[in-house]
């Protein structure tokens, strides 16, 4: 095994990188283009600035680990799973904000062994917030330790979901079970379209939970190390393990797993 802490360095720097570029994309502009036109989903969308940051994260990767596997959002997206080291690297995570000049947005990189994560590092570079997990070692955000909240009821905490581009019948179960979850007293739901700063508030104890129905693994490959290590716990909607694939996800603090899954599976697509 290699050393972890000169794992997450490496995670953390090439973090750094791919947002300098998007800060420097967010504040001159860039042309967004909708994914549709690359054989994508509508509403999908896609600028230079996620391709430049992916280039910039992959070249300092493979500058100190070239015999390791990439598996990235864009340009990547063939990188094998099953690689005994694999990088998974999402160098825009939140496009949709970052096209609508709303800035919350960030750069999520983690390294796996086997399978395993080992390392992960999101960066929200507008707030330079920095969070890291490390396996074994926490989860903290800018050095500092995170932890889940200790809520023992749906009553007593916000929960924050997402919608996948689909506008079908499995938004239409995402917004069903937005209503089972207010008529649980939960404090309200928030969306704020950033899957991996969604986990990472979870770890930070500022939701209780975070569900979604479709996630990539670049959405939540460093974002569910951050929330295991700082206390919670995640599986997929149905309670089963998570695969490292497209796939539904529910993240907790741990106490309130079974109530969220109790609904997620009710209303899963």
């Amino acid at each position: 095994m290699l050393d972890q802490n000169e794992l997450l360095l490496t995670a953390t720097s090439a973090a750094r990188a791919g947002g300098e570029i998007l800060l420097r994309y967010f504040r001159d502009g860039v042309t967004i283009r909708d994914k549709s036109d690359l054989g994508g989903k509508t509403y999908d969308l896609v600028s230079d600035a996620d391709l430049e940051s992916e280039q910039a994260i992959a070249n300092f990767l493979r500058t100190r680990y070239p015999d390791h596997e990439l598996l990235g959002e864009e340009s990547l997206a063939g990188g094998a799973t099953d690689a005994e080291h694999l990088w998974i690297i999402d160098p825009l995570d939140g496009t949709n904000n970052f096209a609508h000049r709303l800035p919350h947005f960030a750069v999520s990189i983690a390294y796996y062994h086997r399978g395993e994560p080992v390392v992960g590092a999101v960066f929200n570079p507008v707030r330079d917030e920095m969070f890291t997990a490390i396996r074994g070692g926490g989860a903290a955000i800018n050095g500092v330790a995170a932890s889940v909240c200790n809520a023992e009821s749906l009553g007593k905490v916000l929960i924050g979901c997402g919608f996948y581009y689909d506008r079908g019948d499995m938004m239409r179960s995402t917004l069903a079970a937005i209503e089972a979850f207010f008529g649980q007293d939960i404090h309200g739901i928030r969306r704020f379209g950033t899957a991996s700063l969604d986990l990472c508030q979870v770890g930070c104890g500022q939701f209780g939970g975070f569900f979604e129905y479709q996630l990539s693994p670049w959405d939540f490959a460093a974002g569910r190390l951050f929330v295991t290590e700082a206390g919670g716990q995640v599986s997929d909607a149905k309670g089963g393990n998570l695969p490292l694939k497209t796939t539904s996800l529910v993240a907790s603090n741990g106490k309130l797993h079974a109530a969220m899954l109790e609904i997620t599976k009710r209303h899963h697509p």
